[in-house]
This record gives structure tokens, C-alpha cells and sequence, in this order.
């Protein structure tokens, strides 16, 4: 028999992540429920609903979850509901990130404790008691799906103290449960044994695709697990299709760019039958107006020639939003 979790997932995600960074106060209002709406409306049938908590430094041990700037709980409750009343599946993804801008990536300790510096241990501790937070909201509110860390590069290696969180997870949470590695990681973890889903953050650039998913078809492959991008896509701005990842790159709008990327994503992807789907990044709660599209130059496809692509990929893949 086969195992009903992974089947769970559906046969296409055609996804988008919704409200990132979750600054409190901007979800759970009129304007963060017109902007679900219209996300939904890009044929959608998924969304990853990804906020964030902070820790002062890379090297601080305590994640401050319960703080300000982050989404207060009944925010997260609310938009799960919204998004169900929507017809979405829903993924939670907590996310921690730090303070003085420095990327969760570099997050890290010694291999090995040493009296008087901060340890694994310690940091592991805070970050569990972050994860299973979201873990037993996600069970009260039947997420489909719950994400249990993104892009934790240098912490990746850590592979018994990632086993034993996602066991500690699963005492509290029956959906599927899902790590979300940086881009060309997908090769590097050791324990994707312990999850349902394999996913990762896809931003490659757009001649490179063929490259990377051959590599990545060898971790499915082996693996046995469903795979899909739990973030992917370009900002419409010049020149970063070559670097779609970059999202300070400088340059000025361009809808076109941000297409061209589409269009080769979603045209490589289309030739690996094991490759599930998408969780775009991404779709703000605080949606800009149909008309500072033109102008606006960061990830989300709204009112570009990218949403409209989308909008008729998803459908055409799912049906969904006809």
C-alpha cells in the first residue's frame, strides 16, 4: 500500500508563498484578504504561509518568536483560515532570520561546545521550542504541510539534531513535514530520509536549469521521496534571470525579463515527471496597486506578463480556477 502522506501532496503543486516577512500587524486585515484573493486567482492550489522570528546575531541562541516584528498567533490563524475558505492547501513555514540583516545560512556555532561560547545545543533548544509552536498550531488548524527550517545552510550538517526535532514534530503533527534546503544543496543533506517531501529554493539561473535538475533527479531518484521548489522565481528587473537569487541586484523594471524566466522554469521543469510543482516566491500581504506593476521590481508576478504566464500554467496544469 502506498503511503497516504506523500499522496497527500497532490499530483501538481502549483503553489505561491503568501505574507513573508509576517511583520505584525499586516496580516489578518481587509487589505491582506484582498491580496490572498488575488493570488488565488493565478490558478493556485497551495500556499506556503511564511513568516519569520528573529535572533540577534548568527551566533545568538535564543529565537525571540513570541516578539515583535513577528506575526502574533492569531494572525497565523487567521491566514490559514483564509486560505482554506480560498479552496488552498496550506503549508506553515516558520522561518528564523537575524536581526543585523546577516542570512539565516550563516547561522552557526563550534563542532564542538566550548565552555563559554554558544553551542548547537543551545540554539537547537530555542529553535525547537519556535518549531513546534507552529507544528501544534499547524495540527489544531489541519495544515496540510508544515516546512521545519529554509536555507539553514551551515546548520544542515547538524543531521541528529534535525532528526531529532522532526521526531519531536511528529508527536505533535500529523501532515506532511518538509525542509526546505538552500539551491545546489539538494545533494548535500544527509537525513531527507526523515521527511515526506523534498524541497528546496530553485533560483537558478535560467541557463542552468537542464544542469541542476539532473542533479537533483539523482537525490529524487534515490531518495524515493516526492520533490518540488518550495521557492523559485526572478525578480522583474534587468538582468536577473541570470541571477534570480540576487534580490538586491541593481537594475531598473522589466515585466519581460521576469517572463523569460518564467517561461524557461516552468518549460524545464515540464520534462521531469518527478519534478511536483511550486511554491513561488512570492506574494506580499501588502499587494502593490495593478498600477505600480510596471514599476515594481521585486518577486511577485501580479499584474506583469509573469502572472498572466502563470495564471494559465497553473490552470492548464491543475484546472484549478476555472
Amino acid at each position: 500500500m502506498s503511503d497516504p502522506l506523500p499522496q497527500a501532496l497532490g499530483p501538481y503543486v502549483a503553489g505561491m508563498t503568501w505574507g513573508w516577512t509576517g511583520v505584525r500587524g499586516t496580516w489578518a486585515t481587509e487589505r491582506a484578504a484582498e491580496s490572498m484573493q488575488l493570488m488565488a486567482d493565478h490558478g493556485v492550489n497551495w500556499t506556503a504561509l511564511a513568516y519569520s522570528a528573529l535572533q540577534d546575531t548568527a551566533q545568538s541562541t535564543e529565537v525571540r518568536f513570541r516578539d515583535e516584528p513577528t506575526v502574533t498567533d492569531d494572525e497565523i490563524v487567521w491566514g490559514i483560515r483564509e486560505a482554506k475558505a480560498l479552496g488552498l492547501k496550506v503549508c506553515l513555514k516558520p522561518v528564523v532570520n537575524v536581526a543585523d540583516g546577516t542570512w539565516r545560512a550563516h547561522i552557526g556555532f563550534f563542532d564542538q561546545d566550548v565552555p563559554g561560547e554558544p553551542t548547537w545545543g543551545e540554539w537547537f533548544a530555542s529553535y525547537r521550542e519556535f518549531i513546534l509552536h507552529a507544528a501544534r498550531i499547524a495540527e489544531a488548524e489541519r495544515c496540510e504541510m508544515l516546512c521545519i527550517g529554509c536555507e539553514m545552510v551551515r546548520a544542515d550538517a547538524r543531521e541528529a539534531e534535525w532528526r531529532a526535532l522532526i521526531a519531536d514534530v511528529r508527536t505533535v503533527y500529523t501532515g506532511l513535514v518538509t525542509y526546505n534546503c538552500d539551491k545546489y544543496q539538494e545533494d548535500r543533506l544527509t537525513w531527507w530520509d526523515a521527511v515526506d517531501v523534498i524541497t528546496s529554493s530553485g533560483y537558478y539561473p535560467v541557463d542552468a536549469w537542464d544542469q541542476q535538475l539532473d542533479r537533483i533527479q539523482g537525490v529524487v531518484e534515490s531518495s524515493g521521496k516526492p520533490f518540488f521548489f518550495m521557492e523559485a522565481g526572478c525578480p522583474s528587473r534587468e538582468g536577473s534571470p541570470a541571477r534570480p537569487n540576487d534580490w538586491a541586484l541593481p537594475g531598473g523594471p522589466s515585466g519581460a525579463e521576469q517572463l523569460r524566466y518564467y517561461e524557461a522554469m516552468f518549460a524545464a521543469c515540464d520534462e521531469r515527471p518527478w519534478m511536483r510543482g511550486f511554491m513561488l516566491w512570492d506574494w506580499p500581504a501588502r499587494l502593490y496597486s495593478p498600477a505600480e506593476a510596471a514599476a515594481n521590481t521585486d518577486y511577485c508576478p501580479y499584474g506583469k506578463p509573469a502572472g498572466e504566464f502563470l495564471r494559465d500554467a497553473y490552470r492548464a496544469r491543475t484546472g484549478h480556477g476555472r
